[in-house]
């Protein structure tokens, strides 16, 4: 049950709001090739500018080593915000200090300050107090709406909690109640698909599942490490050796739970241009390496994603960023947009399959936050939510 104070449940009128957004968008030369984590803070930040606030924006952008790493400043992302909202837009090039307070204490409501990027002070991914109280000094309100930072405990996302009335953003409510439905009180048969390349950052969120799922459907680079588990020779794949009495633990608990690929499609090399073999299940041929679920375990897969009431997605099935290694992965996807079940995409490869589709339209909800998705499939509690006023 969501039960956080919600950015409805505060008095903004005349107020400055501070919001953390998760503007963590891939640019590229200034140019921004992908809007979907700003256009999702949209509903947030027009409620506020149309009850009477003034919308302070603070996120990170990147990995920055330094305050001169300009390649991750926020500026083209205000640039671009400015061109999607009816507001005046501004830009403070610095997220702390002199240039941070004279910007939001001459902003006024119905205006919108984007602070720069709050990692270029290596304080922020520490929690560092001073900082939290630094940012918390801007306004009167925190809002916190990047789900997609909700499981690091930063300066911007949860210790500036600690100095403002706190509340969720419209964007934070939605992915908690979606994911947390879906793991707490799932429409059955719940079923789970995970792929990508390794288990190793999975395991909680298997053994999580095998508590809750129904099916767990794996596939991509992780079946290849359960696959060599079960005694086959996987050959050039890619395996996590070290994980191997792991993955077969998983699989004598799973009873039945875990289904794995019964067909496989071969590369001669880790390249596009491959020579390709698809074969039964079986020991990989010598110099080969699979590298995408056969038309057997799509045909398999979709036939449980079919009847399913809930399906969750995190991790394509195979190296789909190589066309003819895509298959498995588009054959998923397309199981999942024409089941009848509540469909939940997990973040990170999954949303980039599903866009690259063309499907997005026909799931139920595209989650904004591949590391935070995971930890609440694994069930554990995310720190920028703990972090917000109870109701």
């Amino acid at each position: 049950m969501f039960n956080k104070k919600m950015v409805t449940d505060m008095d903004v009128n005349g107020k400055k709001v501070i919001v953390r957004v998760d503007f963590n968008v891939p640019i590229k030369d200034g140019v921004i090739s992908d809007d979907t984590r700003i256009t999702a803070a949209l509903p947030t930040i027009n409620y506020l500018l149309e009850h009477g606030a003034a919308v302070i924006l603070m996120s990170h952008l990147g990995r920055p080593k330094t305050k001169e790493d300009l390649q991750f400043s926020l500026r083209p992302v205000a640039e671009h915000l400015d061109t999607l909202i009816d507001a005046p837009v501004k830009f403070a090039a610095d997220s702390r200090g002199e240039i941070a307070q004279k910007a939001a204490a001459a902003l006024k409501p119905g205006e919108v300050l984007v602070l720069e990027n709050t990692r270029f002070y290596p304080e922020e991914t520490k929690n560092n107090p001073e900082m939290s109280e630094d940012l918390a000094s801007l306004a009167d309100i925190f809002v916190n709406d990047a789900f997609g930072s909700a499981h690091r405990a930063h300066s911007s996302t949860t210790g500036i909690a600690d100095y403002l009335p706190a509340a969720a953003g419209f964007l934070m409510e939605k992915e908690i109640k979606y994911l947390g439905n879906a793991i707490a009180d799932p429409v059955r048969p719940f079923v789970a698909i995970l792929g990508g390349a390794k288990i190793s950052d999975k395991i909680g969120v298997i053994e999580n599942l095998l508590n809750t799922a129904d099916k767990i459907l794996i596939g991509g680079g992780m079946a290849n490490t359960f696959l060599k588990a079960q005694g086959y020779d996987m050959a050039d794949s890619l395996v996590e050796t070290e994980v191997l009495d792991t993955a077969a633990g998983l699989l004598s608990r799973a009873a039945g739970k875990i289904l794995l690929p019964i067909d496989m499609v071969l590369g001669s090399a880790f390249d596009a241009e491959a020579e390709m073999l698809t074969q039964p299940l079986g020991d990989v041929p010598s110099g080969w390496r699979m590298l995408d679920i056969g038309p057997m375990t799509i045909e398999l897969f979709s036939g449980e994603i079919s009847h399913a009431g809930t399906v969750v997605w995190n991790g394509p099935m195979g190296v789909f960023e190589f066309p003819r290694f895509a298959q498995g992965t588009f054959g998923v996807a397309q199981a999942v947009a024409d089941s009848d079940a509540v469909s939940i995409i997990g973040g990170g490869d999954s949303v980039s399959a599903i866009n690259q589709s063309g499907l997005g339209d026909k799931i139920t909800h595209i989650s904004t936050g591949g590391g935070a998705s995971l930890e609440m499939l694994e069930g554990l509690e995310l720190p920028g939510l703990a972090a917000l006023d109870n109701k």
